[in-house]
């Protein structure tokens, strides 16, 4: 570690620690509740629907990113099972917690007969911006990078001095994934929000399913060049595997639903 990397506790009061990343994750969920808020105004439901979202669907899915992780590390929780929950010390599978996510969403709209497509289209641009900002976590915890490059090509790259510096990891510095996939996450968004208000160019839902075109897209690209992936098995990365997933579904959903313009649900607004 540098010397003059950045200190990943924002707040020591003694005995209680608040990390950066968790501040920055809280940061995130806020502006991305409050967008997705403003926008179902604008589609005319109830932003109450979006808060109940959020106070059962974040908890839930910090469970379900958990889980997700310890599944694909089995072995080790397995030795030591009191390691389970310490999330602290790091482990938590962003698609673990869209899954776990996802489920809830389904559940409160089936008994608030919401239509799941509206609600996944507010929610979407909301959660792309939860994982621009959360990065930055990421970020601050000197995780999430890739392999060992020189200072000379980090310089390169035009990046502030402060992340060249908080790149110097276990003796060397590194590439900065975590900046890869925001930037790219970043670039996403702004085309879907520049993007959505097009007048007959998206239907219900494919706002939501752009977004699940981009983001696995960008995540692969991005995994392949991380050093601390989840592997089903050697050289198979978990995530690439799910991106490559999602990525065909959202294609295929696309493309079919495109077919079928005559369904109800197709031209919704």
């Amino acid at each position: 570690m540098s010397l003059l990397a950045l200190n990943p506790i924002a707040i020591d009061l003694g005995g209680l620690q608040i990390h950066w990343y968790g501040v920055i994750i809280a940061m995130g969920a806020l502006v991305g509740v409050l967008m997705a808020m403003r926008e179902a105004k604008r589609k005319h439901m109830d932003p109450d629907n979006i808060l109940d979202l959020v106070l059962w669907g974040v908890p839930i899915a910090l469970v379900g990113a958990r889980l997700y992780y310890v599944i694909f590390e089995l072995p080790f929780y397995l030795a030591n099972p009191g390691e389970i929950i310490k999330i602290w010390h790091g482990g938590i599978a962003i698609y673990g917690g869209l899954i776990a996510a996802f489920i809830v969403l389904l559940v409160l709209c089936h008994k608030r007969k919401i239509s799941p497509w509206l609600m996944l289209d507010i929610a979407a641009p909301s959660v792309l911006l939860g994982q621009i900002v959360g990065r930055w976590g990421n970020f601050m915890n000197q995780e999430a990078f890739g392999a060992k490059t020189t200072l000379s090509f980090l310089q390169s790259l035009h990046l502030p001095h402060f992340i060249v510096e908080q790149m110097y990891i276990n003796g060397a510095y590194r590439q900065p994934t975590f900046l890869y996939e925001s930037v790219g996450n970043l670039v996403g968004l702004i085309l879907i929000l520049i993007l959505r208000n097009r007048k007959h160019l998206f239907k219900r839902g494919e706002v939501f399913l752009s977004y699940l075109i981009w983001y696995p897209a960008v995540r692969f690209f991005v995994e392949g060049m991380r050093t601390d992936s989840l592997y089903i098995f050697p050289g198979v990365r978990v995530s690439q595997v799910l991106s490559i997933v999602l990525f065909i579904v959202a294609i295929t959903l696309f493309i079919y639903r495109r077919r079928k313009q005559n369904e109800p649900w197709y031209n919704e607004l």
